[in-house]
């Protein structure tokens, strides 16, 4: 009986604060708004590539004010606000807005569990945009700057016994800033969209020991039959060794072991390659000992892939995977939510776009200026898509010239405008760079801020020589990286050829489709050209990847159709913005679509 009534007011408990909070605003939501779960939000291990079995997971309702830059933290907080999503969306429960001259304050209370006596406490933030600073129990622990990378402190010297106070303060300028942001402005229109301020990726505690794993850096190389292993351990000693094990499925096929702070090699007998027509991944093993003793376990994966170029019997330069020549077809993917801006409101539905993806028939994702959650890229390798990633721009630059190699004039950032993009550029290419579905780093976009081009294009290859470098999609052309990239609307349309270089069409379509009842705004929609019904948008989409062919057999070796979904007020997407309806025919596009792949085989 007394169990009972112990569940009886826990249940009682979370009615009460789920019934706290509820959508801000009037906007389109996506069907997984209403599954949102306010004591249990985005539940799932944040970092599935590295992964413990132990955490804690502190998304969920936080207190919040917003006030002047610089003012002190306030003694009394004006409400509650559901993290991880931005200040401006809906399922926030705020959809404020905040500006440069404001700053919003986080604070929540949580408990260390006593199991974790002893251990190290880990406090990750998956992403905050973009100034943060943090307080355990009034004690100022640190900071960081950048809006799309993870970041961690060690909080165990300013724990108590009992609850603990976690603070938050992020400042966000938005276009007043350099700094990296991608679409978001003050003021959106057309092309550009909502700000997103603050917390918009899980924040989660985890136990460690003193010594423990800080990082896994992967490189496979097919044509040695090989994967290396860089493993970073904190607190390591001379003596501690590291052991790496490798699984296909439930059997270990190697295992090797280096002392801790060495590269491991390891051969992959008879290896299995990945693709997106067979995306298999080996899982790992990671163990850090001391004297004999385990310190430090985590689960992982890797795939047997490569991504590289060569010149074709006719001359042409092609994009390989895997040693074969392989046209890369995908959408233009904005990651944006109508409920949630730059967050999903669930797993399930970060996962969705990319299935959707594949069901029309796609291999890749062109990831336009904006970072993902390390599931996102998870959901990618596991599925099988290929992945171009953008660096989000920032600055306020667009000088473009996109019809020439030489005539384009590049912006001259200040100083601290470019330290800021080299240390945010360097952060996400770490982060990123053992996930295999990656194959394609982009600098720049359309002229955005593009500085140094050469430059940035020479240090992003060196620093990364296992993938290609898409210098500038659409923009300067300075005949530098692996590819030229072509932009243009609505047809595609080879305008430029390089015979030295990849030559791709980075972004063409924006074949429009407002459908009542699921668009961001009323009136004054946007699309490159518009029509009135699914099937003269399948037509148009079907007739512009006919002349795709005929470009492919021309030289192109990659595609990006835009866009994934509508977003806001462009309304040409495949799929309106709240994912409710398929605008376009499915089967036939992906009947065209695998056509299109399959032409350069032709």
């Amino acid at each position: 009986m007394k169990k009972n009534k112990l569940l009886a007011v826990l249940l009682f408990v979370a009615a009460s604060v789920s019934a706290q909070w509820k959508p801000a605003g009037d906007k389109i939501k996506t069907k997984w708004a209403s599954q949102l779960d306010v004591n249990n939000v985005l539940p799932e291990y944040p970092r599935p590539i590295m992964q413990r079995d132990t955490w804690q997971n502190l998304n969920g309702l936080w207190e919040y004010s917003i006030l002047n830059r610089g003012a002190a933290a306030p003694t009394a907080y004006e409400g509650e606000i559901l993290v991880p999503f931005p200040v401006e969306s809906s399922l926030s429960g705020v959809m404020k807005e905040v500006g440069a001259a404001k700053e919003v304050w986080y604070n929540r209370e949580f408990t260390v569990p006593s199991s974790w006596k002893n251990k190290e406490i880990l406090l990750h933030f998956g992403a905050v945009d973009w100034e943060t600073e943090v307080w355990i129990n009034g004690v100022k622990i640190g900071s960081h700057t950048g809006g799309f990378t993870p970041f961690t402190f060690d909080i165990s010297p300013f724990l108590k016994s009992g609850k603990q106070e976690l603070t938050v303060k992020v400042w966000d300028p938005t276009n007043d800033g350099p700094q990296p942001r991608g679409k978001q402005v003050k003021k959106p229109d057309g092309i550009w969209y909502t700000p997103v301020t603050g917390i918009w990726q899980t924040v989660w505690l985890e136990p460690v020991q003193a010594k423990h794993i800080e990082d896994v850096r992967t490189t496979a190389d097919i044509d040695k039959s090989t994967v290396t292993f860089d493993v970073a351990s904190a607190d390591f000693s001379y003596g501690d060794v590291v052991e790496v094990s490798v699984l296909d499925g439930n059997k270990t096929i190697a295992t090797a072991k280096a002392a801790a702070g060495q590269q491991l090699m390891i051969t992959i007998p008879d290896a299995k390659l990945w693709s997106p027509e067979s995306p298999f991944l080996y899982d790992t093993k990671i163990e850090l000992s001391a004297n004999g003793k385990s310190q430090d376990v985590i689960k992982g994966y890797f795939a047997m892939r490569k991504i590289s170029k060569k010149r074709d019997d006719k001359g042409i330069v092609r994009m390989q995977l895997n040693n074969k020549d392989y046209f890369q077809f995908g959408p233009l993917d904005q990651g944006w939510w109508p409920d949630g801006l730059y967050t999903a409101p669930t797993d399930e539905a970060l996962k969705y776009d990319i299935i959707k993806t594949k069901d029309y028939g796609y291999n890749m994702i062109r990831k336009h200026v904006k970072v993902e959650p390390a599931r996102w890229y998870t959901h990618c390798d596991r599925l099988g898509i290929l992945v171009w990633q953008d660096m989000p721009n920032g600055d306020d630059s667009r000088d473009w010239q996109n019809q020439n190699y030489h005539k384009g004039n590049e912006f001259e950032r200040s100083a601290k405008s470019e330290a800021i993009y080299r240390k945010e550029w360097k952060e996400i290419m770490d982060y990123l760079y053992s996930y295999p579905s990656i194959v394609i780093w982009v600098p720049f976009n359309e002229s955005w801020g593009q500085f140094k081009t050469v430059e940035i294009t020479d240090w992003t290859n060196e620093y990364d020589p296992s993938r290609l470098v898409n210098s500038a999609s659409g923009g300067n052309f300075f005949q530098t990286g692996d590819i030229l990239d072509l932009h243009h609307y609505p047809a595609p349309k080879m305008y430029l050829y390089d015979a030295n270089r990849v030559n791709v069409i980075g972004e063409y379509g924006g074949i429009g489709l407002p459908l009542e009842g699921h668009l961001w705004k009323t009136g004054n929609n946007w699309g490159y050209v518009k029509f009135n019904n699914s099937k003269e948008v399948t037509d148009e989409y079907v007739a512009y990847a006919e002349k795709l062919k005929e470009l492919v057999s021309a030289g192109f070796s990659g595609a990006i159709y835009t866009q994934t979904t509508d977003v806001e007020g462009e309304v040409n997407g495949l799929m309106t913005y709240d994912r409710d309806i398929d605008k376009l025919d499915v089967k036939r596009v992906n009947k065209i679509n695998s056509e299109v792949i399959h032409e350069l085989h032709n």
